[in-house]
């Protein structure tokens, strides 16, 4: 997104260059409501360019405005059908909408005129992971890397489906590849962290569960699920009362999230406190009713 706005910000007159440079800095404070407003100030009053759009697609997209997200690419993709920034996003955007069929179609336009984007592959990837088609999954993460040596998010999520295939040492291994080169060169990123973390609760591994949960939150505290995992893993480790803050943080965050209400009503029945223990109980059955298929 930077370089785009940066075009942008060469060709607009001062107004124009302080509405895209709220919007840029909102966006890289993940605030994307706000950026989303700043983008479509801009557009409103300076008039729409292919960069402005797509960050404004981008932002929306974060904000979870999925539907306004594809139409505003339907709007950029109007102007430039071939812009493959614009189809890489819609695909992500029809991904997580459920679309798949139609989700791979926009990649395969992509990857016609961009065949050699590691991030194309990637996202094809990241569907047929979400198809349980665990071992095709695999094999679009390598061909990903393959093409980028340094992709961390290929790395991530080779990790996930190997794990789903059964191999998890060798699914540790892509984690931790993954987490080198996050460390220093990607200071926010905190997915992985997050899914070794959940790998470690399931091997019983709680303290080093911790370390990773704790690191995902400190990275992204904004991230309901990495501060449920950091207080499962202290719930594991018996340490109730210093759960309560990770879980209840978690819950906050994100009311709709089955998983941490049902571990916070299980730590407030351990705690003697039975009448949060019910209530919390009851949302997680209100919630989990409602939730829907995880997509990330």
């Amino acid at each position: 997104m930077t370089a785009l706005l940066f075009l942008a910000l060469l060709t607009f007159g001062q107004e124009c260059q302080d509405l895209v440079a709220r919007g840029r800095e909102a966006y890289e404070r993940r605030n994307y409501a706000d950026a989303t407003s700043a983008f479509e100030n801009a557009i409103a009053r300076c008039g729409a360019d292919e960069s402005l759009l797509l960050a404004l697609a981008q932002s929306r997209l974060f904000a979870r405005q999925v539907p306004a997200a594809l139409d505003t690419l339907e709007r950029l993709l109007a102007l430039n059908g071939r812009n493959v920034d614009a189809l890489k996003l819609k695909a992500r955007a029809l991904y997580l909408a459920g679309r798949d069929a139609d989700a791979e179609r926009a990649l395969n336009a992509a990857a016609a005129l961009a065949p050699g984007d590691d991030e194309i592959v990637y996202d094809l990837g990241r569907i047929y992971y979400q198809q349980n088609r665990y071992r095709d999954a695999a094999a679009q993460f390598q061909r990903a890397i393959t093409l980028n040596p340094r992709s961390h998010k290929a790395y991530d999520n080779l990790g996930l489906a190997t794990e789903a295939l059964g191999d998890v040492p060798q699914a540790i291994r892509h984690y931790l590849k993954a987490i080198d080169l996050v460390h220093k060169d990607h200071p926010h990123y905190d997915v992985v962290y997050a899914n070794l973390a959940d790998l470690m609760l399931k091997l019983g591994e709680y303290w080093k569960a911790f370390d990773l949960a704790a690191e995902a939150a400190q990275r992204n505290p904004d991230d309901a699920r990495n501060l449920f995992l950091t207080g499962k893993a202290l719930v594991k480790m018996e340490r109730f009362d210093i759960s309560l803050k990770w879980l209840e943080r978690a819950v906050a965050l994100d009311p709709s999230y089955p998983e941490p209400r049902y571990v916070l009503a299980q730590t407030y029945r351990r705690l003697g406190r039975a009448a949060d223990a019910e209530r919390e109980l009851n949302a997680f059955q209100q919630a989990r009713a409602r939730a829907p298929a995880v997509r990330r």
